[in-house]
């Protein structure tokens, strides 16, 4: 079953696609985020949000989860990918087959045909929280793309280049909106500004973002 009709916000799925730049497609209102609510909510009943520890033993603003064969996680032995989510010593949650099928019909609309990952991470932003510049380079193959939904209240996102410095381009994102990044793009820096005050009629005063990796 695709992602059409009921489960989407609109009728004409890429029309207002937009190239971000090279291999980087932002499809806005690409997905109705009433169908991913309750998924989400089961997801972390078995793997709960939790602020992650850095190798310098800071803790991120950013609350995560994961679900997949797979789930990105982070502590003092650095970034990482695990099958076990060391809150519970448990496997991470099976990525439900619908959020498959967002993330491979996402990828194939930007150019990324074949796409079926085996990680998601979750990442819950309130007003004031931010996610600095950074690569998404723990995977083990980078000729998948990457495919971030949003979901909740708007946030900057922005995108540098191969290089962490320098000027950026940045777009506001909604609910719905989704950004797929790979090819000349896979690994671009790329972060979101401070969210400023604001509230979602579903999510409330939060920001959700899944993020589909192809990490094994």
């Amino acid at each position: 079953m695709g992602i059409t009709g009921s489960q989407m916000k609109s009728g004409d799925l890429f029309s207002n696609s937009r190239t971000l730049c090279p291999g980087m497609t932002l499809l806005p209102g690409f997905v109705d985020t009433r169908l991913v609510h309750p998924i989400i909510e089961i997801i972390l009943s078995s793997s709960p949000l939790r602020h992650m520890e850095t190798r310098r033993g800071h803790f991120m603003s950013v609350k995560t989860s994961n679900c997949g064969s797979v789930g990105w996680i982070s502590d003092r032995r650095g970034y990482r990918y695990s099958d076990i989510d060391p809150l519970n010593g448990r496997p991470w949650p099976a990525i439900p087959e619908l959020l498959h099928e967002i993330a491979e019909q996402a990828a194939t609309a930007s150019g990324f045909p074949g796409f079926r990952p085996d990680s998601c991470l979750i990442n819950h932003y309130e007003p004031g929280t931010q996610m600095g510049a950074h690569q998404d380079k723990d995977e083990k193959d980078f000729s998948a793309p990457i495919v971030s939904v949003s979901m909740g209240i708007d946030a900057r996102f922005f995108v540098l280049g191969p290089e962490r410095g320098g000027s950026s381009t940045s777009v506001d994102l909604s609910d719905g909106d989704v950004v797929v990044f790979g090819g000349p793009s896979r690994l671009f820096y790329h972060g979101v500004r401070k969210l400023k005050a604001s509230k979602h009629d579903l999510f409330g005063a939060s920001r959700w973002n899944l993020t589909f990796r192809k990490a094994e």
